[in-house]
Order: structure tokens, then sequence, then C-alpha cells
């Protein structure tokens, strides 16, 4: 099928658009040239889906043969000049006009507002020219891959970031999603967004990032970031935890010598690197993740060098890794570390900036419980997850109890058969209550067992106790302050063998 055009003029143009008239010579493909025009952002058309793979508008693609110019007006946005255009019919079959990727986690692409939709097709064309082109890693580049011929161009053509094809034309799912961060990070703003990735295509070489991960690095650093369980979306946690660097040992280990701390970001940008490995950018996958820093005991502001690496390794990351972040919290923050966070957040970005969530040390459990559940928070910051659980996993929901101020609740937690051992955790968010523990019989001349006394509650709670007849736990929760209270527990029962049989 071939597409010739023809400018508008006079009366032709009432609109004054300046694009042209599209003859096709095949009336069969009438609706190809539909699917064609919304693609080019016609309101009027809004009901077609446009496919990631041919590529309208985009020079030098092996799939559609279009010599195009982008015009940028207000209303409907981008309009393409097609001066000649070659499509054959197999091309035209196989694509698939619903096969578009998504813009984030869970969401179709065929969701995307008409504007994000218009700056996604007018960067994957930019991309697909820059590296047929020979030029993106900049313009300064190509007379250098020129002279080294095909073999190199055809590198290019293969160029991949994240382990995800970055040439549009190749139709994979996890290209548009990779684009989309980049235009995310730079607010839809395709040539800030192609900057943005030039740069960082550029920083990964000099910086050898392919390699970094066969690399041993940080072995002393094993409990300052890793990875541990995910929040209620699925995204996993990578917790930073700064208070490890109150050793003198390991901060002069880290970041006694320049080198040392140079080594110090290799092994940040490593292990990002490793966290990204377990990200999908499949079509609805979970392609960011949540990083949460625990400012407990951390260093002071006198400790400059840490404060200079840590800098340095944000900057990076938020130049290089574009929406890998879903949001940053910073827990049991102090007073001090506002004043530094204010001085030094003049040089993020704002979308940067907007992700940051800070919690003194009252509202740690707060703040972690809107967008993590009780089973993946660690008990140290109010949860109810423990390393190495041989009791509970994170299938073994919490229930949940309101107790209002002033008010005095209890958990029952029946028993029906002798013989078991009973099992639970008991957390309340903020502290602040009275929590005792009985066990009472379900025969009403039997005396009341006390298994622990009342006490001012102040970290998770996890019991046991053996049921050597029908009865009945009672948990019992005394709130003498003026604000409600959420309580959190679990239990469950497990057959035992009581004691005196092994000793006989």
């Amino acid at each position: 099928m071939a597409i010739s055009s023809s400018s508008f003029n006079g009366e032709n143009d009432k609109l004054g658009l300046g694009f042209r008239r599209v003859q096709i010579s095949d009336s069969s493909h009438q609706d190809l040239l539909l699917l064609l025009l919304w693609k080019l952002g016609i309101r009027a058309l809004r009901r077609f889906s446009f496919p990631a793979s041919p590529l309208p508008g985009c020079r030098n693609s092996d799939h559609w043969m279009i010599n195009s110019s982008f015009t940028t007006i207000e209303g409907d946005g981008i309009f393409t000049e097609c001066n000649e255009m070659e499509i054959t019919h197999e091309e035209q079959e196989n694509s698939d006009p619903t096969n578009f990727i998504v813009e984030g986690e869970n969401t179709v692409t065929k969701e995307l507002k008409p504007h994000t939709k218009k700056a996604l097709l007018e960067f994957r064309c930019k991309v697909e020219d820059a590296i047929l082109g020979n030029y993106i890693f900049g313009r300064s580049h190509v007379s250098i891959y020129k002279e080294e011929g095909s073999k190199e161009r055809e590198n290019f053509t293969e160029i991949s970031i994240w382990g995800i094809p970055l040439l549009p034309s190749k139709a994979h799912e996890g290209t548009d999603v990779i684009l989309l961060k980049f235009l995310k990070a730079r607010d839809f703003k395709v040539s800030e967004a192609f900057e943005m990735l030039q740069k960082t295509l550029i920083w990964r070489k000099e910086f050898k990032t392919d390699g970094i991960l066969e690399e041993n690095l940080g072995s002393d650093l094993e409990n300052v970031v890793y990875m541990n369980s995910t929040d209620k979306k699925g995204h996993p946690l990578c917790y930073n935890i700064y208070g490890a660097f109150k050793d003198k040992e390991l901060y002069q280990k880290t970041f006694g010598t320049e080198e040392k701390r140079e080594e110090f970001l290799r092994w940040r940008i490593q292990f990002m690197e490793k966290g990204i490995k377990k990200l999908s950018f499949k079509d609805g996958g979970v392609n960011s993740m949540v990083q949460i820093t625990d400012l407990k005991n951390s260093p002071g502001p006198a400790m400059k060098e840490l404060g200079a690496a840590s800098k340095k390794a944000v900057l990076l990351l938020q130049d290089n890794y574009p929406e890998f972040v879903l949001r940053n919290i910073f827990i049991n923050v102090p007073f001090w570390y506002y004043a530094c966070h204010l001085l030094f957040s003049r040089i993020l970005t704002q979308r940067t900036k907007s992700k940051f969530i800070f919690a003194r040390p009252s509202r740690v459990a707060e703040t972690l419980l809107k967008f993590i559940a009780p089973e993946h928070i660690p008990v140290q910051y109010g949860g109810l997850k423990r390393e190495k659980d041989d009791e509970f996993s994170p299938a073994n929901k919490a229930s949940e109890l309101i107790v209002k101020g002033g008010d005095i609740e209890s958990i029952q937690i029946p028993v029906t058969e002798p013989g078991v051992t009973m099992v639970w955790d008991v957390t309340v968010v903020g502290w602040d209550v009275s929590y005792k523990e009985e066990f009472i019989p379900d025969d009403e001349g039997s005396y009341k067992i006390l298994i622990e006394k009342e006490k001012k509650m102040g970290e998770t709670v996890r019991n046991s106790f053996y049921i050597s007849e029908p009865g009945k736990v009672l948990l019992t929760i005394d709130n003498g302050t003026f604000k409600k209270k959420k309580v959190l527990y679990r239990f469950k029962t497990k057959p035992t063998v009581p004691m005196y049989i092994f000793l006989k």
C-alpha cells in the first residue's frame, strides 16, 4: 500500500493547522489511516487504540517507513506531517492495536490520559530515531561509531537498560514501562526526558554498571541496607539503617578515605541494581520499590563524610534511576535532621521531594501501617514480623480491635480441646496502654490463671500457654489515654506433648 500526501492550502486548510491531506491508493486500508490519525491526537477518534509497534512518525523505522516531523499546537497536541509512507499489508495485519504497554503498576496504557499518550508516542519516536541514527549517546558520539562500521550500528539496535531493550520497534513489553519512568521523572516533557535518558546511558557506560553485580562490595554492610518483605501492593521494601554507623570502627572502615567513600558509593549503586532484579517490567507488574530509612541512633551532622556520601548517592539515584522509588519513608527522625534535610532538599527535584515521608519515633508504626500490612512490619517498628519465625508467617493475617479513650477491651481466644499450646502476637499502635494476660477455665468453680501480670505496653508481645482443660485466654487492654488505640493481634494453636510425658 502506498500513501502519498499533499499540503492543505487555501480553502482546504480552513483550520490553519498546516498539516497535510493524505491519499490512500488502496481503499481497503482506510481504517489504518483512521488509526494513524488517532495516534496523532485527533480527539474524535479516541475510541481506537494504537500499537506498541509499529511506530508512526518515526524516521529510520524498520517497520514503518515514514519521514515525519512533529508540530505541537494547542488543543489536540501533536500532528505529524507525513511526506511519504510505505506500509506493507503483512505489517498491518501483525500489529495489535491494543498492544500498548503499561504506564505504571497495574495500569494498562490504553487508560493513559491523552497528553501522556501523546508524550509517550513522541518519546518512542525520538528514542527510535536516536538509536537507528547512532546518536543515542549524543551527537558528539556519532562520528566515532560511524568509523566502526555496521557492526557497531547493529549493536546499537540491541542496546538495553536493566535488561529491557530500548528500541521501541522491537515491541518488548517492558520498553514503554522504562520510557514512562523517564517521562514521569521530567513531568512528561519529552526533550528533557530524552536528555535524561542519554545522560543515564552515558553515566552507566562510564560507571560500568553492567558488570557491577559481579563485584565483591560491601561485605561489612549487610545489616546497613537490606531488602525485607513487601508493602500492601507488592513493592519490595528496602531498609537503610543509619544507626549502624554509630560503630566507629565500621564508620572508619566505610568512610575513612576517599577510596573507601567511592567504594561505598559503588556498593550503594550495586545494591540498587540488585533491587531492580526483584522488579517486574511486564504488563501490570510492580516496577518500583519503597525505601525506609531508619535514623535511630544515626550519627549527627558532625559526621560529614557520611553526609557527603549519602548526598552523592541520593543525587545519582535521582538522576539515573527515575521512578524506581515509589516513596521514601524516614522513621525515628530526630529534630536535627529536619534542618539538614531542608538545606539538602534544595538540590532535589520537586518530584523527588514529593516522595519523602517523615515520622517521629512515636509515629513510626502509624506511618508504616498506612502502606504496609502489620505482618510485614518488623517488631522493632511496632509490627508483627520476626526474623526466622517458626510460629507465624505473613500468611497468618492479623485482626484489629479499636479501644476508645478511657475504655478497657478484651480479646477472647476460646480453646475447646485440651492438650494444645496457644500462641499469640499483640501490638498496639502508639503504645501507652496497660496490658495483662489470663486463662479462664470453662469450669465455673476453677480459679483464673494469671499468665502475665498487668504492665505498661512498650513493644510487640508474643506469648504462649499450654491448655490442659477447655477455657479461654483473655488478653486485656486498658486505654487510659483520651485517644483511641488500634490493637493488632493474631493467634494459633499447635498440638503439644506435655513435658511430664517426656520425663517418663
